[in-house]
């Protein structure tokens, strides 16, 4: 379904398309920071889709590229291995893996290596939560929580896995079964909630709109990262049900739509430190 704006944004093409795997699908588009003298920070989209779709060219925001270039940082769109093909734990892996190679090519893409964020959609939002709260995913990429400033989970719901298998109704309940499986002992592995103990990234902004499982997941994420004393902060957005899921991703960057100057507020502020 096409979303307001969306149809009008112009896509840009990417300036260079990486390779961070064999794997066809383990690619990032990458786009300069527009103006930049110097090393700029990076913002890194992972696209959602149930983990079982979706890519970096069909379920991201056309405004984000030429956005956040205009606003002189680098941006970039990755792909990576989708279920059943692969685990979710490999998914996790593919986001460090691409953030590995990113900055591996700090030098040669003009990356600021201080100031990096990872952001990512609905299933996007739950991996890129989960690789900011998990630290094996980054050490296993020989990084760690010290090579990125912040995570942005954008309208997100499984960071508690069982609890959104429990409920979070029929809909989507078999891709829930199909990502996760029936191991407790592996959903609570893969749930950011409940990996948030200290250490993990260093600062969050949560943003959702008004999907009652996307609110509880979110406040009790929220909840996890402040005991852990990490720092954090969720700002809610109009829009319900699938349409007002689809329209945080498809308007971030649109300076119409609501949440951009927001997060254009966080970004400045995280960069700025």
């Amino acid at each position: 379904m096409m979303q307001r704006g969306q149809d009008s944004a112009p896509r840009i093409p990417a300036d260079q398309t990486l390779a961070y795997g064999s794997d066809p699908l383990q690619r990032i588009d990458f786009y300069r920071a527009r103006g930049a003298t110097g090393p700029a920070p990076l913002v890194i989209f992972v696209h959602g889709g149930g983990w079982k779709r979706g890519s970096k060219d069909t379920a991201a925001s056309r405004h984000a590229p030429a956005h956040y270039t205009g606003l002189g940082y680098n941006y970039a769109a990755i792909d990576y291995r989708l279920v059943p093909q692969a685990t979710v734990e490999q998914q996790g892996a593919d986001v460090a893996m691409a953030l590995r190679a990113l900055l591996d090519r700090a030098g040669e893409l003009g990356i600021d290596r201080r100031r990096v964020v990872l952001t990512g959609h609905s299933a996007g939002a739950h991996l890129v939560a989960l690789v900011g709260t998990d630290e094996r995913y980054l050490k296993a990429a020989g990084l760690s929580f010290a090579d990125l400033a912040g995570v942005m989970p954008n309208d997100g719901a499984a960071y508690d896995v069982p609890r959104q298998i429990a409920e979070g109704g029929r809909f989507m309940h078999d891709t829930y079964l199909q990502a996760f499986g029936t191991d407790p002992a592996r959903q609570r592995a893969l749930s950011p909630s409940l990996q948030a103990r200290a250490p993990n990234a260093p600062a969050f902004l949560l943003i959702h709109v008004q999907r009652p499982d996307g609110i509880a997941q979110a406040e009790a994420l929220e909840g996890a990262l402040k005991e852990a004393g990490t720092r954090v902060e969720r700002r809610d957005f109009p829009g319900e049900g699938l349409r007002g899921h689809a329209e945080i991703n498809r308007q971030l960057g649109d300076p119409g739509y609501a949440a951009t100057s927001v997060v254009d507020d966080w970004l400045k502020r995280l960069f700025a430190r």
